[in-house]
């Protein structure tokens, strides 16, 4: 895909990339969860319409952020994996979970807290262990 930005300023830009509501969604359900299909990014809690989330991923898979296969033993079934380029995500996704928590916590989920508080406790700690994920993940 050949993206055009409205600017050369890199917030713009990245924005232009990732600041619609849905693709950091569908990068955070790969990431956390370990999602892959479309089945599974459909049944997402954000309940994403099927129409957008196609179009995501095809927006992702053209923009070099995920890349599409097929399943092993079920040809029928696209699976969706990080690129490097979205595994690099990671730490901007980190740290706007950690935004969210310190001043929107009062409508988080109790469920969450455990996650961020082991993220904040030892930020480098949690990255190194998530990229060894990713690769567990992809072998």
């Amino acid at each position: 895909m050949n993206s055009k930005h409205r600017s050369t300023c890199p917030i713009s830009s990245a924005l232009d990339i990732i600041g619609d509501k849905w693709s950091l969604l569908i990068i955070r359900d790969m990431m956390f969860a370990g999602k892959k299909t479309y089945t599974e990014f459909a049944n997402s809690s954000e309940k994403i319409s099927t129409d957008i989330l196609s179009n995501r991923l095809v927006k992702l898979v053209d923009l070099g952020l995920i890349l599409k296969g097929k399943m092993a033993g079920n040809k029928k079934t696209n699976i969706y994996t990080l690129t490097q380029k979205g595994k690099e995500l990671l730490p901007i996704i980190l740290e706007i979970a950690e935004w969210s928590d310190n001043n929107l916590n009062d409508h988080l989920k109790d469920s969450a807290k455990p996650f961020i508080n082991k993220f904040k406790t030892n930020k480098e700690a949690f990255v190194k262990n998530m990229y060894s994920l990713f690769d567990q993940r992809e072998n």
